[in-house]
């Protein structure tokens, strides 16, 4: 097996340059752009040619169930491939399933099993695509001289920034020009992600051979991998449970705006103030976070989100949530950027693809779990008890987190950079 770590940092001695750093953030900013506006272009494209709220959730779940596949199932074909090639077949497969949602429509007619078959296969590549992403970071981080901390979290800011803004800018575009054209423009977006890739960021100036030539035996080292690396699992159990406490907020915010404050303008604002409080706070974390205590940072941030909670609870005048959304929207900032700056310390190259591919999936699967409950939940506890359980559940996790043993282990620095270790895996057997 060719083992395409996408080795594309400078070798020693050589000049440093931030153009393929500056390249990978712009590609992930195009490219997470074109995924939030279709999932804006494609529910409203659905409405619009079915008038069905059922098929609409039907592609829905075709946009959300590939994403937790593919990102279990898809990390050792990042591997396999390279990161900066899967990164580019990753968008141009978007783009054609994207495209050929409109091209079919306006030609020959397009049938609804065709386009839950072509939502299903754009969103196939996703997660391998932005794992691919992730995964060259480190390397181009090094090459620019920048440290894994300010990398992780300017990543952060330009993910966050593009679902920020992503949203409002496919609704506006839809209002001005139409679902149908939306859909082209979004296609167009992966082909320029790709495009950006290929031309940006140098091909790896090495290739590794040898390894496991069995697919399945691969999925297993990345998983043994997170098995002996105790702190590495530890963040993804609490993000999880995070995560799926997190997205009961997707039903409860909404209600809360509809019932207490009564107009949508308030759902938006909410929305707004949390997302844009995130962007801050992962910026203050790419300028200052290399001489911050992570630990402190990682737990502290997670208590202080608790606090929107009880105060959403007690359906206060919204100047008051706006602000208590705003002060938690800061502190989960740093949150990502901590846990992606440990994973790239940590993870050998050559073995990223499948290690941050199951912990994407982890935090996608939590996700529907929270969602479904939510509604049940606001029905038998009411809004108020809802908030309050809760951010009860999250402040469990955070305390319990924080006791960890394992978790002491975010501020310890590996004396060898994770680029230069060789892989560590199972030994290799018969079994496919």
């Amino acid at each position: 097996m060719t083992d395409a770590s996408d080795r594309t940092a400078a070798p020693a001695g050589a000049p440093r340059t931030r153009v393929p750093l500056v390249s990978l953030f712009t590609a992930n900013a195009v490219s997470m752009t074109g995924n939030v506006a279709a999932l804006v272009a494609i529910p409203w494209f659905v409405l619009q040619t079915t008038g069905s709220a059922t098929r609409t959730g039907i592609t829905a779940l075709a946009a959300l169930a590939p994403v937790i596949l593919s990102g279990f199932f898809g990390g050792a074909l990042v591997d396999r491939l390279g990161y900066r090639r899967m990164s580019i077949v990753a968008d141009l497969a978007s783009a054609v399933a994207v495209a050929a949602i409109p091209l079919l429509h306006v030609t020959i007619g397009l049938a609804f099993w065709q386009l839950v078959t072509l939502v299903f296969l754009g969103a196939l590549l996703d997660a391998p695509g932005s794992t691919a992403r992730a995964a060259l970071t480190p390397d181009l981080a090094r090459g620019a001289g920048w440290s894994l901390e300010r990398a992780s979290g300017v990543a952060a800011v330009v993910e966050r920034g593009s679902r920020l803004a992503g949203a409002p800018l496919a609704g506006l575009t839809v209002a001005l020009v139409g679902a149908t054209n939306v859909l082209w423009i979004d296609a167009a977006t992966f082909l320029i992600s790709a495009a950006i890739i290929a031309f940006g960021v140098p091909r790896p100036t090495r290739e590794r051979h040898g390894g496991s030539t069995r697919y399945l035996h691969e999925l297993r080292e990345g998983l043994a991998f997170l098995r002996t690396d105790h702190t590495l699992a530890t963040l993804i159990g609490v993000v999880t449970l995070t995560n799926m406490l997190d997205s009961v907020s997707f039903v409860s915010l909404p209600v809360l705006a509809s019932t207490v404050y009564g107009s949508a303008l308030s759902l938006g604002l909410m929305t707004g103030i949390l997302g844009a409080g995130s962007v801050i706070g992962a910026l203050l974390f790419s300028a200052f976070g290399e001489r911050l205590p992570r630990r402190v940072v990682f737990c502290g941030g997670f208590l202080v989100v608790t606090i929107w909670y009880p105060a959403a609870a007690s359906f206060p005048p919204l100047a008051i949530l706006l602000g208590a959304l705003a002060v938690a929207g800061l502190a989960a900032g740093p949150l990502n950027p901590v846990i992606d700056t440990v994973f790239f310390e940590r993870v050998p190259d050559g073995m990223r693809g499948r290690v941050f591919g199951v912990t994407q999936a982890c935090a996608w699967i939590a996700m529907p779990i929270g969602v479904l409950a939510a509604g049940p939940m606001i029905e038998r506890l009411g809004l108020r008890a809802t908030f309050l359980v809760v951010g009860s559940l999250y402040l469990a996790v955070t305390l319990a987190s924080a006791l960890l043993p394992a978790l002491r282990g975010l501020d310890r620095r590996p004396a060898e950079p994770a680029a230069d270790r060789e892989p560590v895996g199972l030994p290799a057997t018969s079994s496919s």
